[in-house]
């Protein structure tokens, strides 16, 4: 199997997680609606609408990924893997509205008098609970699989939604227990710094992504190694390497013999590039720069 083929293979485990969370998350949705509107329950409500939140930004998920995996055209000569941390942007900015939201909502409701949740909402949180927690865990093992930041913030998703049905079980308890209607509301509100905690921590890996930030440190040393096994490179310069949606982008220095022929340095590098592609994962394009072995005996320009 071909690198191209693995990825595309990968790519369809997040585009089926992404349609898998649509549906869970618009049954959820409308289950924990219908029974908080029902159950005088806001802290339930606000959970529905967290994960009505969450079925747009799994669709956010699902075509960033399919937008990602389009080949490189005359317009994106780098293709178009930015949409996937864009999409990953999205996912959280959506959270953060979504935790905003429940804020105010709650701080309103706790200022005046409603009804006492009804006991059977109890239920219908724990199944939520537990149906979220598995959703998270198996969401989270595809983005581990593909390496991507935009399904890794759809599980985040899923994970913050089990924690609001946490938070919301243990307000409408209380609500039941001291006959206080607000405990339900104070769960919301509650709930909605963790929403928004999660949300910033998830926004900074596709931020990072998007302004070029270098990768974690053994994606240079795989490179490198791979680089320095090539007959003819003496030493090695500077390497660059930034992530472009699911693939990998490196720009590296190799040093040579001065005394070698064009044609020589030529066929060193495309072997450079050739080894680098084979033996690290995800590696997409390898610009490689000759140096001549005495050019870095040689003082730089600005200090000549």
């Amino acid at each position: 199997m071909t690198n191209t083929e693995k990825l595309e293979q990968e790519v369809s485990h997040g585009l089926r997680s992404s349609l898998v969370s649509v549906a869970a998350n618009f049954c959820l949705a409308a289950g924990k609606c219908f029974a908080g509107i029902l159950g005088h329950s806001f802290a339930l409500v606000a959970d529905g609408i967290e994960s009505l939140s969450d079925v747009f930004s799994s669709l956010a998920v699902f075509f960033g990924l399919r937008f990602a995996i389009k080949p490189p055209d005359k317009e994106h000569p780098y293709g178009h893997g930015k949409a996937e941390p864009i999409a990953a942007v999205i996912v959280s900015l959506t959270l953060m509205v979504a935790g905003v939201g429940i804020a105010l909502e709650s701080i309103s409701l706790i200022r005046t008098p409603h009804q006492i949740p009804q006991p059977y909402t109890l239920w219908v949180l724990l199944g939520v609970v537990v149906t979220k927690l598995v959703l998270s865990r198996f969401v989270s093992g595809v983005a581990a699989e593909i390496e991507s930041t935009a399904v890794k913030g759809d599980a985040w998703h899923h994970l913050s939604d089990a924690i609001t049905s946490g938070f919301a079980f243990v307000g409408i308890t209380a609500a039941l227990l001291t006959k206080n209607a607000s405990a339900d509301d104070w769960a919301a509100l509650c709930a909605s710094p963790v929403i928004l905690f999660n949300a910033w921590r998830q926004l900074r890996t596709p931020m990072a992504e998007l302004i070029d930030t270098a990768p974690p440190p053994e994606i240079e040393q795989h490179v490198r190694e791979a680089a320095a096994a090539v007959a003819g490179v003496i030493g090695l310069d500077k390497c660059f390497v930034r992530k472009v949606g699911f693939l990998y982008y490196v720009d590296l220095h190799v040093v040579v013999k001065g005394d070698l022929s064009v044609r020589t340095g030529h066929k060193i590098s495309h072997e450079v590039e050739d080894q680098i592609r084979a033996r690290v994962d995800r590696v997409a394009n390898v610009l490689v720069h000759i140096e001549p072995e005495e050019e870095l005996l040689l003082p730089s320009r600005s200090q000549m």
